[in-house]
């Protein structure tokens, strides 16, 4: 084990986890990542294997088939496996999101219906709130559902979905108007829908269109993907938590703990880009020594090597903060915005180090290098973390009197 991002205090569980899935990413990630993401291939294989290290249901309840760990393991984790490709910690990512709303906010019908087959990772969950229209104004959204009986009819097109394609559960933020006199404030008319779907493309059920996959500049292998809406009709027991009106704050609940997801890809990947970096400056020589001998370049994997650091230990203690059961959208917003932006930074000293060779698709630091900018975007940009932690501060530090 490496002497940077360690966690102290962990259990021998934790550890133990940790050390399997480490193991596994050694083993069956990393050698493959780099091959299947230039093909933009879903990674079939690899999923499998996290599924029977029963990583789907590493926060879901023992009662209902999971593992029962804290966030802080499963962010550990996240961690772990982004370092081997990030795509697959994508692919985990949203599923855990939809658990953990489900786990929340759930009626107990709906927590017994699809906690177990999450655990066990038969059924796989994705979510969405971005419109095409939209991105991080989540008040504005133009998706509606309305009361038809004992259903409600779905209308709308929404942006942005991962596991779009092999899903089968999507957790899906829409305007609900019922109960809600005109000049409500947006977000309190807002409602989560659970949509049971078959995976794949185009009509997957009647009403409900899955067009196929973006294509992106990196973060392949994971389906992102549209979801249109037209007059799809869900039974009213699926709305989530079985009362209208509380999607918003269901939804930012999920997105609190994704966020700290996201800073424990942000780590992995850094931790990865380091790795690759600290190896090759070791091993390429300039001038009759190699290049790590030269300073200029032991600035570079100094700078490096701090910023992993501190990245990790701000992701380590948003977690915790969650675990504790205390409000952690400050530290979780921190977390984020660090991670990113250090991530960002340490792959660029790694491409840079690797010289004319960091350009050549032959090299994994190629590929980390357009994955990166994808965790300045996720889970709210980094001008909306600012925005969350501006506010957060001044009501923390607000003058009295």
């Amino acid at each position: 084990m490496a002497r940077l991002a360690q966690t102290d205090g962990l259990t021998d569980i934790q550890r133990e986890i940790l050390a399997t899935v480490r193991d596994f990413v050694d083993k069956e990630i990393i050698p493959v990542a780099t091959e299947l993401e230039h093909r933009d291939e879903y990674p079939t294989r690899i999923v499998e294997g996290l599924k029977e290290l029963g990583v789907f249901g590493l926060m879901i309840p023992e009662e209902y088939g999971g593992l029962g760990e804290s966030l802080l393991t499963y962010a550990l984790c996240v961690e772990e496996i982004a370092r081997g490709w990030m795509s697959v910690s994508g692919i985990i990512n949203t599923h855990f999101i939809v658990a953990y709303m489900l786990k929340q906010h759930g009626t107990r019908e709906q927590k017994e219906y699809f906690l177990p087959r999450m655990a066990a990772g038969e059924v796989r969950g994705a979510f969405s709130m971005s419109e095409p229209g939209l991105g991080s104004d989540v008040s504005a959204i133009t998706s509606k559902g309305v009361r038809d009986s004992e259903d409600f009819l779905l209308t709308g097109q929404k942006m942005w979905l991962t596991n779009g394609g092999s899903s089968t559960l999507v957790a899906v933020l829409c305007r609900t108007d019922e109960g809600h006199p005109e000049g409500t404030a947006p977000h309190k008319s807002m409602t989560t829908f659970l949509i049971e779907k078959e995976p794949g493309f185009g009509q997957v059920k009647p009403g409900l269109t899955i067009p196929g996959k973006i294509d992106k500049m990196g973060y392949k292998g994971v389906d992102t993907t549209e979801l249109i809406m037209d007059g799809l009709r869900v039974p009213a027991d699926r709305v989530l938590g079985g009362t209208t009106g509380r999607g918003f704050y269901q939804m930012m609940d999920g997105v609190e703990v994704g966020r700290v997801n996201v800073a424990a890809r942000g780590c992995g990947v850094a931790q990865r880009a380091f790795e690759l970096g600290v190896s090759y400056a070791q091993q390429r020589q300039t001038f009759g020594k190699p290049i790590a001998q030269h300073q200029a370049i032991q600035f570079k994997l100094a700078e490096m090597a701090t910023k992993v650091e501190a990245a990790h230990a701000m992701m380590v203690n948003a977690a915790r903060k969650k675990d504790s059961g205390q409000r952690n959208d400050l530290e979780a917003g921190m977390a984020k915005y660090l991670a990113s932006e250090y991530c960002k930074e340490v792959v660029e000293d790694a491409f840079r180090i690797h010289g004319g060779y960091g350009f050549s698709k032959e090299y994994e630091i190629e590929r980390l290098y357009r994955e990166a900018p994808m965790l300045l975007i996720g889970e709210g940009t980094a001008e909306i973390q600012k925005m969350i932690i501006g506010r957060r501060l001044l009501e923390e530090y607000r003058l009295q009197g």
